[in-house]
């Protein structure tokens, strides 16, 4: 898959981010959210876990997919 800004959205899970980069994993460390393993991380998207951490979900995306660019 080819990288670009525009990798993730609002409605892509954790899990499905962490697959696709695995680097982000520090990004939503940095928000906060260090259970990027657990059981939700699989059914919860970007925008319901920032929101549940009281994130910015616009910061949180931002930041990932500046992540994905910098390690592809």
């Amino acid at each position: 898959m080819s990288i670009n800004m525009q990798t993730f959205n609002k409605d892509m899970t954790v899990y499905e981010v962490i697959q696709i980069c695995p680097e982000t994993a520090e990004v939503f460390q940095e928000f906060g959210m260090h259970c990027f393993g657990c059981a939700f991380a699989r059914g919860e998207t970007v925008a319901q876990a920032a929101a549940a951490h009281g994130n910015n979900p616009d910061e949180l995306l931002n930041k990932l997919n500046e992540c994905a660019v910098a390690n592809a």
